[in-house]
Order: C-alpha cells, then structure tokens, then sequence
C-alpha cells in the first residue's frame, strides 16, 4: 500500500470509532442520501491527507460516517472525475481508502444519459455490465496489495446485490430497467452520432463515472452495486439540449427511489 494511503486511512482511523461495512460513492446532484445517515463524523476532503478535492457543481466534498438502515456506512458526498484533470490513480484513491477503512461492500451512484430507446427520463437503471472508454485505472506500477494484476471482470456488478435490490424494488412499487453502461472521458455531453455508435455496441446509458471505482473495488475483491438515473436521452426524436442544471434537476426529482433502494439493501447486509 502507498504511503498516501496509509497517511489518509490512519489520519481517517484517529477519527472515528468503529469500521464502516459499505461504503457509498454519491453521483451528480445525489447527495440526498445523506439525509438518511445517522451522521456521527464528518470529514472535508481537504483535511484529509493527499485526498483530492471536489471541483464540479453538486459534490460537496466531505466523507460522511455514520450508519443507514442500521449498518455502519462511510459515504462520498461528491466523487472525483478524470476530466477535472485528475489522473485516474486519484480518481480511484478514495475507493482504495475506503477499503482499508473495512468496507465489504461499495454502493454507487451516477446521473446518466439513456441511448436505450425503452427508457425514459428518471428511469432507474441498475447497472448488469459496463463498457469502459475511460484509461484503465490500473495502468502502471502493480501494488499486489490491492489484488491481481489482472483482475477478473466476469462480475463487476455483484448478481446477489442486483437481485436484492429488484425484490426491494418490486415490494416499494418501484420500476427499475437493468443495462449496460458505458463511460467515456467528458466534459463533453455526447453528439448524436455518439449516442447511436454507444448504442450499436451495447450500451443501454452513458456517463463519465462509475467504472473507474468499480475497476479499483473488484481488484481488491470488493462487490459492487450501481445505480444511474436517466437524466436526459440520447435517443433519436428525443434529444434535446443538455446542461448540467437540468441534469441536476432530473437527478433531484428521482434519487428518493433511488435512495430508499439502497437504504433497504444495506438494512440486508
């Protein structure tokens, strides 16, 4: 383990009390969640030791502790992104802090444009696969202390985990789609003929996130559960003109869904 993380874990450690069981990494205009923690510590970003700070509208950029559903839980309020000019090492280093911290388990969140024809806007998607356009986030220098050189990506997205939250979904009258999503570098939201070539190969939605956390988690043998809001639609005769107010505003409108399907999970673990 690099020295960077062992100064941000034992700085985290010295300030609180006991392990968080999972850990929650909160998307775009999804800091809701927070409400529903019991919050016995936070931590800004920027007083923790080699963290990076948060620079985009939305993440507020603080690490909550406290327990929901009544579990310890560590959450991200405000995730980092390759296109802030991060490098991915530091895109992935609160994933690989929170593993350190005890997490067994990782919860996902993102805001997310729909190339699926089927879906419409503030539709949930739980995410079954991705496709990733982002730099592999384990280019470089191998640590075996984080896991395989070449992990195994069979299963990026823990089936138990998938399966629990559509049985939550169907006792709460939520609809839930289950897809691929696909991630690229932004800024940029996507032209039209982007979105149909991310549909030919397979995807369901697109977003600038996500993967690089999963890639980091299943390295280290962390399962993971994600979830995208369909904020606006790449879907020929339903593009409009996207701008991140609006997908905030989607994001806001549907994430109390999203929110108590992932309270009810964690009530499970």
């Amino acid at each position: 383990m690099s020295k960077t993380i062992k100064e941000s874990v034992a700085y985290i450690k010295d300030r609180i009390a006991d392990e968080p069981l999972a850990g929650i990494v909160l998307g775009t205009g999804l800091g809701g969640l927070v409400k529903e923690i019991t919050i016995e510590k936070e931590l800004r970003y920027h007083d923790i030791p080699h963290f990076p700070i948060s620079t985009v509208e939305g993440h507020d950029g603080k690490l909550i502790f406290g327990t929901l559903g009544g579990k310890r839980v560590v959450a991200m309020q405000g995730r980092f992104h390759y296109y802030e000019g991060y490098s991915m090492q530091e895109v992935i280093f609160p994933v690989r802090v929170m593993k350190y911290l005890g997490i067994r388990y990782l919860f996902l969140s993102n805001a997310s444009g729909g190339v699926n024809p089927d879906y419409e806007i503030g539709d949930l998607m739980v995410l079954e696969n991705h496709i990733n356009f982002l730099p592999n986030p384990l280019i470089g220098p191998h640590d075996p202390e984080f896991g395989p050189r070449f992990p195994d990506m069979s299963e990026p997205y823990d089936h138990r985990l998938i399966g629990m939250a559509e049985e939550i979904a169907k006792e709460e009258g939520i609809s839930l789609q289950q897809g691929v999503y696909l991630a690229t570098t932004g800024p940029t939201y996507e032209t039209p003929a982007e979105y149909r070539h991310f549909r030919i190969i397979g995807a369901d939605a697109v977003g600038m996130s996500t993967i690089p956390e999963v890639i980091a988690a299943r390295q280290m043998g962390v399962p993971c559960f994600a979830i995208s809001i369909i904020t606006d639609l790449g879907v020929p005769g339903k593009i409009e003109t996207v701008t991140h107010e609006s997908v905030q505003q989607v994001a806001a409108g549907a994430e109390k869904k999203m929110t108590l399907i992932m309270k009810r999970m964690i009530e499970r673990l």
